[in-house]
């Protein structure tokens, strides 16, 4: 059951795997021919703290923010909010060398 006020009336992804589908060309213009699935690539938040979760489309790659619903999973919110701090984009060992290469010392500590 979906509580009160969730946000599920405009619903644009399933709120348990947050998977989208590519209608859209403008929001709720369904004016798209793509129809790709839009995954969830990131979550970021709002100017005033509300959260959105970045989409990506696997057939042609546009991106879209949307927002989050109150019974979308929690979890699968932070599994992906989580990303860069699980799988960074370099390969650790090399942490040191690069903060070397931004002008610090190359020191890690605080």
């Amino acid at each position: 059951m979906t509580p009160g006020g969730a946000g599920s009336a405009h619903r644009n992804h399933c709120p348990n795997c947050l998977t989208s589908l590519h209608v859209d060309v403008e929001p709720g213009d369904r004016a798209s021919d793509c129809g790709g699935l839009m995954e969830p690539v990131a979550v970021w938040v709002r100017k005033g703290g509300e959260w959105a979760v970045i989409h990506r489309c696997s057939r042609c790659g546009q991106t879209s923010s949307n927002r989050i619903a109150a019974d979308d999973n929690p979890m699968k919110l932070m599994s992906i909010a989580m990303r860069p701090l699980t799988a960074p984009p370099f390969p650790l060992e090399r942490l040191e060398e690069i903060t070397r290469l931004m002008g610090g010392d190359g020191g890690l500590e605080i």
